[in-house]
């Protein structure tokens, strides 16, 4: 490529690459130090490119460089080509990831210090986030693809790190399996752009969608169906199971089976938020799909609701916040079905810092005690652990979007947005964010009040103290964005004219519900010290006052839930059914058909008729003619007359 630009973004892509195979293939000859510290490196150096492509990009406003590295494929008419894109919305979205990636890094020292598989995880991390940079900087949908079905696999093999243990391997599984489902909606998807738009680049396909928005699509001869609208619907189910939607949400809490800190990397900023930035770049697809953006919607607005509502009666402090990140996904989501594309990135940004911080506290107790993850083993820890505290209750703060931490600016953003659409399902979503806004602070302050107060219930022959600085770093660094970048943020993402993502995002006129927006949002400051004329303050202190109240009488509060309402704890114990279904109808639903087709089609159909059948008829053919091999020539004689007679009738007839 002649442009600079696509030069540092190539390495930017390529370092990780590197590192995971330097790790991958010499981590063993060169040891545990040397791989994390060219690992670590070349992350960072990755990084500071990143900060100075987003200081190109924002700073100085360099147009968006969309370039070819190489052309892989022509056939006909079509040409594949890897290519990437640097636009404001890739720019900002490689930083975050990196910013994200980086901690993890480095919290990776000391988490798995003492696992044999040190330099394999060293190996992984770094590849995935390679995967990830090809899907945020790729400019067709091709490369995109690569880098989805990148993170997939590498997710499936994070996630089941631990391989020993059968839960690990199931975890990984299970991911895998889902998000399977998700990838052909998404192969669906490119067969149906190549054939409607002749060409898989971004650029190609958006400037002429408007042109093609009343074509159809043949799904088979006499059925018709708009084009735009099902391609968006085909990726929609890749995002999905990527982003973890119901139903195809059932895989994430099961991802908590791998080390904790490919558990943040994949929450925070990689392979979950893969589906939200995926259809924020495909926004001038979905501005011309209205009804698909209302499934969005739905879906976005049940996901956030009742997802948050599992969170509360979890007892592993990972799947708390692992439940949480699903209820936070269905936030954004619910934004990119109103429009609102720059609110779900904005939410998506300061997400990825305060998840991440979170799962790295968590994991700080979790290396404190041992590996026990059971919160109603924790308690008292606050005075023992006094940083990782601190900053766990930073990350609550600000995913509780309380003011004037980060998540109060994108989740009310959301929330606003979505009451004032005027789409189907509206008032349903509305609800649902409003309602979430409580769960939230619920389900995350009782998770911190049974962690770090009260006393300790755990092993008081193992006292825990505080974890080393190569893990509180991460944590500190986490905190800062945590606390500010919402504030920085909101004015530029979501009011200003032109709004920082720029042409990256592509939002009809009249679908634009945040310019309605920018017109009373009264600045950063104003807007905290103007947060308790809302409902959303005082849901948000009621949820805290509430986790507090079901952490101090907890027991009582449980048994008598339980009793009172046992219908409705059996449904949340079932998760509301979704793994029964899966596990009965979908797993056992399946064996039971394959056993069905082997003993019909295989058994009887294959082997009875075709293989055995096929040898029974030789041997009766063999035995028949046997017997018409008497010796006698009057025998043959006959044959020969009978048959000549035959011939005759036959010719006289025809």
């Amino acid at each position: 490529m002649e442009s600079g630009i696509g030069n540092i973004a190539l390495a930017i892509m390529l370092l990780p690459l590197l590192g995971a195979l330097i790790a991958g293939l010499f981590g063993k000859k060169i040891g545990v130090v040397a791989t994390h510290r060219v690992t670590i490196s070349l992350v960072s150096v990755s990084f500071l490119l990143s900060l100075y492509l987003v200081w190109q990009v924002f700073g100085e406003n360099l147009p968006a460089f969309n370039g070819t590295v190489y052309r892989w494929m022509t056939t006909g008419n079509f040409q594949f080509e890897i290519g990437l894109l640097v636009d404001r919305l890739s720019a900002l979205m490689t930083c975050v990831v990196l910013f994200v990636s980086l901690a993890v890094h480095i919290y990776t020292i000391g988490y798995m210090a003492e696992d044999p598989g040190y330099e394999r995880f060293f190996s992984y991390v770094s590849l995935f986030t390679f995967s990830m940079l090809a899907l945020v900087l790729a400019n067709n949908f091709l490369l995109m693809f690569f880098g989805w079905e990148g993170v997939g696999l590498v997710s499936y093999l994070l996630i089941g790190f631990w391989f020993g243990r059968d839960s690990a391997v199931a975890g990984g599984l299970k991911a895998f399996l889902a998000n399977r489902v998700g990838d052909v909606g998404f192969a669906l998807a490119l067969a149906a752009i190549l054939l409607t738009f002749g060409t898989l680049d971004y650029h190609s396909v958006f400037s002429i969608v408007s042109d093609l928005a009343d074509h159809m699509a043949s799904l088979w001869p006499g059925h018709d169906v708009p084009a735009v609208p099902l391609i968006c619907l085909l990726l929609f189910i890749g995002a999905m199971a990527k982003s973890a939607q119901v139903p195809l949400h059932v895989w994430l809490p099961e991802s908590m089976e791998g080390p904790t800190p490919i558990s943040a990397l994949i929450h925070a900023a990689t392979m979950v938020t893969a589906g939200i930035y995926m259809i924020a770049r495909c926004s001038p697809l979905y501005e011309f799909a209205p009804g698909v953006r209302a499934l969005i919607l739905l879906l976005g607005a049940t996901t956030c609701f009742f997802m948050g509502i599992l969170a509360i009666f979890q007892n592993d402090i990972k799947r708390v916040i692992a439940y949480s990140t699903i209820s936070q996904l269905g936030y954004m989501a619910a934004a990119l079905g109103v429009s609102a594309y720059d609110a779900a990135i904005f939410h998506l940004v300061t997400h990825a810092f305060f998840k991440a911080l979170l799962f790295l506290a968590a994991g700080s107790v979790i290396i404190a005690l041992h590996h026990e993850q059971d919160m109603r083993k924790m308690g008292g820890l606050a005075t023992r652990m006094p940083v990782t505290c601190l900053t766990f209750f930073a990350g609550a703060l600000a995913l509780s979007a309380l003011p004037p931490f980060a998540g109060f600016y994108s989740k009310d953003a959301i929330i606003e947005a979505v009451r004032l659409s005027a789409g189907p399902f509206g008032g349903y979503a509305s609800f649902c964010v409003v309602a979430g806004a409580f769960l939230t602070p619920l389900y995350i302050f009782r998770a911190l009040f049974m962690t770090f107060y009260g006393n300790f219930r755990g092993d008081a022959h193992h006292p825990p103290k505080e974890s080393p600085w190569v893990i509180l770093l991460p944590l500190i660094v986490l905190a800062i964005p945590s606390v500010i970048s919402g504030a920085l943020l909101a004015g530029p993402m979501l009011y200003d004219t032109p709004r920082l993502l720029g042409d990256s995002i592509f939002v009809l006129p009249q679908n634009d519900v945040l310019q309605h927006m920018a017109a009373e949002y009264p600045g950063a400051v104003r807007a905290a010290l103007n947060a308790g004329q809302s409902v959303t303050l005082w849901l948000v202190l009621a949820g805290i006052v509430a986790a507090w109240f079901v952490c101090s009488g907890y027991s009582v509060f449980s048994e008598t839930l339980k009793k009172r309402f046992h219908w409705l704890s059996v449904i949340i114990q079932h998760k509301y059914g979704f793994d029964d279904f899966n596990e009965y109808v979908l797993v056992r639903g399946t064996r039971a058909l394959g056993r069905f087709f082997y003993r019909i089609s295989d058994l009887k159909f294959i082997d009875g008729i075709f293989v055995n059948g096929s040898g029974r008829l030789v041997r009766w053919m063999a035995r028949t003619s046997r017997t018409m091999q008497t010796g006698y020539l009057y025998h043959y004689a006959l044959v020969m007359v009978v048959g000549l007679a035959l011939i005759l009738v036959w010719y006289s007839v025809i």
